[in-house]
């Protein structure tokens, strides 16, 4: 019966492609090729072998001359053309002798890039069919493999099993993830973790969309009942994005990735990628009742004989994940455009335990604390990291991610910082009363109360209090919230421990921003005063 339904789609002998598989197809595919088993709930759980992150190493750049001049070498890898044309043959000859799935996806809710996506993996192909908008497939002929066919949008090429050759391609390793953006097409190979899938396509429109006068951004969006006013979340991996901007009381524009063009705020994507490692229903109800058929479970441990996931184990990673589209939230908006935001929250999971909980920015504030994209890395989002969280500086909260130099996106959030006049937060998602190991990460629910004392104003005219060492500006008290907990000094057992730790923190803001960003050396004094 199965291969009644599959025979249509595709031919089964080696070379086959099938197009734009609908949802129940793809998982009937990936059961079938033993690439995942279905759990309780009808998610397919999936393990991504020995990747279980990203691997920024193996990420590259084609050199082409139409875009080199764009490119900031200095946060990116170059591939020369004469090692992408070895590549990419390499690739397309692997593929070719592969079962292969095709989907006609589009990049961005509102002035959307045509994006195919073919993989050698059936779940691949669902994953990002669950992420990415649908887009109307090419009227090309069956008999011709999508390889070959023209395209207008950007091709993704996605095989697992196709290793480069280092001395004749030019990489580091066997994997690899470049990128031609003159041409084109990206290619992904040596790693099964889908991510790369994603964060390919983001850093594609990264490069695309400020040509266009658009402001590309990792962060999530909320928007209020009725569309009057739009909320961004900016952060980095594990800093809360996706878990904040699931809130009963707002409307979900999305969870990482967005656009802001003079219309009003866009979703680049159609689903969410949210972190699963020790969720629960109680915490994060929307979440975890949105893995369900449909759904990709990546690396969450399953019970092999009740078929239930395992959410508190991190037997294969601390990054486990799961893919959705953004219909399985309830609260989800069926606009493709949002205001202009109201509030900006920069997140940030604080490893020295020394940044108040809430703070309230100045725009030069914004942009100092934009351009060092403070947060610590969570073991697990990438390989190579230890056990515990590192303090790490993020250009812009997503310096993997970004082609072009960090001006580029910074004048975009200063225009618009001007244009709309947002408030902008800083919200600490991470310790307090002592460095990581030390201290004790701050509790959602007073996340969540903060939070939400912001974006209904009730902030607006509560008394502020400056801190001596980063000079940002917190709250004396909000209803609810331990006072300890917005004055961070007080929460250790001595303030001249707390004092010293903030100082060296404060100096790690200093050197990198003068490092990294000596262009923008007019806004030192917004950022922490050095001892």
């Amino acid at each position: 019966m199965l291969d009644k339904i599959m025979q249509p789609t595709a031919s089964t002998q080696p070379g086959g492609v099938f197009r734009d598989l609908t949802t129940a197809q793809l998982v009937e595919h990936a059961v079938r090729r033993d690439e995942g088993v279905l759990t309780l709930n009808g998610a397919l759980s999936v393990s991504t072998g020995r990747f279980t992150g990203r691997s920024p190493q193996d990420k590259y750049f084609v050199a082409d001359p139409a875009v080199q001049q764009d490119i900031d070498w200095n946060a990116n890898q170059p591939l020369s053309p004469e090692h992408w044309h070895k590549l990419h043959q390499h690739i397309t000859e692997h593929l070719v002798q592969k079962n292969c799935y095709l989907q006609h996806l589009a990049a961005g809710m509102t002035n959307s890039l045509p994006v195919r996506v073919i993989t050698e993996y059936a779940w691949h192909s669902l994953f990002i069919q669950q992420l990415l908008p649908h887009s109307q497939p090419t009227d090309a002929s069956d008999l011709q493999h999508p390889l070959y066919e023209p395209y207008d949008g950007f091709t993704i090429l996605c095989a697992p099993s196709c290793r480069a050759v280092p001395e004749v391609h030019g990489t580091h390793s066997e994997t690899f993830i470049v990128i031609h953006l003159a041409g084109k097409i990206a290619v992904i190979g040596g790693t099964e973790y889908a991510g790369e899938i994603k964060k390919a396509v983001f850093s594609i429109m990264n490069y695309l969309l400020p040509k266009q006068n658009v402001f590309p951004m990792h962060c999530s969006a909320t928007t209020s009942q009725y569309l009057k006013e739009t909320a961004l979340f900016f952060g980095l991996s594990g800093t809360g994005k996706t878990t904040l901007s699931a809130d009963p009381h707002r409307v979900l524009i999305g969870d990482d990735e967005h656009a802001w063009s003079e219309e009003g705020v866009y979703n680049i994507e159609a689903g969410c990628y949210a972190k699963c490692i020790h969720l629960s229903e109680e915490k994060e109800p929307w979440i975890f009742n949105a893995i369900r058929f449909g759904s990709v479970l990546e690396n969450v441990p399953v019970n092999y004989d009740t078929r239930i996931p395992d959410y508190e184990s991190s037997l294969l990673t601390e990054n486990t994940r799961a893919a959705y589209p953004l219909q399985f939230i309830p609260n989800h908006t069926r606009t493709a455009l949002a205001p202009h935001p109201r509030n900006i929250v920069f997140l940030t999971a604080d490893a020295f335990g020394v940044l108040p909980a809430i703070s309230r920015l100045t725009h030069e504030q914004a942009l100092y604390y934009f351009l060092n994209g403070y947060t610590a890395k969570v073991a697990g989002t990438e390989r190579g990291l230890s056990a515990e969280p590192q303090a790490t500086f993020s250009t812009c909260f997503a310096r993997p991610f970004l082609p072009l130099p960090p001006q580029a996106y910074s004048s975009m959030l200063k225009q618009r910082l001007q244009q709309y006049s947002p408030q902008v937060w800083l919200i600490n998602t991470g310790w307090y009363g002592g460095a990581y190991g030390t201290g004790e990460r701050i509790p959602l629910t007073y996340t969540r109360n903060m939070l939400n004392a912001a974006l209904d104003g009730m902030l607006q005219d509560a008394e502020y209090v400056m801190h001596p060492v980063f000079r940002l500006q917190y709250p004396k008290r909000i209803a609810g919230i331990p006072e300890n907990i917005l004055a961070p000094h007080k929460c250790w057992k001595s303030e001249q421990e707390y004092y010293a730790q903030a100082n060296k923190l404060g100096l790690l803001f200093h050197d990198n921003f003068q490092k990294n960003h000596p262009y923008a050396s007019h806004l030192l004094q917004a950022g922490p005063a050095l001892p």
